[in-house]
């Protein structure tokens, strides 16, 4: 019986040599510069999922948004887009205008938020048909 417990200990020290010789280190961080190709797509799929689910906005209009960019963000280039739009409201009969901008990392939307100054000063907006005819009020059926 010692036998058998002293091929199992030895089994699982090698097991583990093996798993710490694995390819872990082979593997490539992702370029976090992709240039976004669904990048519309996205920012209507973030916005209904994350943001408009949350509250009590029922529809858009005057949907604009920018081509990605690459900008400075922190110390590291990184594409970006912003986005601006009215938001219609049941509370209150809400209308807000709204800016955000978006940050991508490796081709894929990673960050959605209001702007809060100048982040999109300057930026080259154009229509953004697929977000104001996006289903985003508590009546819509997903898309």
């Amino acid at each position: 019986m010692g036998s058998r417990a002293a091929r199992l200990v030895l089994l699982c020290a090698l097991a583990a040599a093996t798993a710490a010789c694995s390819d872990d280190k082979n593997k490539t961080e992702p370029n976090p510069n992709v240039l976004p190709a669904r990048y519309q797509v996205e920012v209507v799929e973030t916005l209904r999922e994350q943001i408009f689910a949350k509250n009590d906005t029922t529809s858009i209009t005057g949907a604009m948004i920018t081509e990605p960019i690459l900008r400075t963000v922190g110390a590291a280039p990184r594409y970006v887009v912003c986005v601006r739009y009215v938001a219609h409201g049941t509370a209150y009969n809400i209308t807000a205008n709204v800016e955000r901008i978006g940050y991508f990392y490796a081709g894929h939307l990673n960050q959605l938020i209001e702007t809060t100054g100048d982040e999109c000063k300057g930026a080259a907006y154009k229509p953004f048909p697929d977000l104001d005819k996006a289903c985003i009020g508590t009546g819509c059926k997903s898309q």
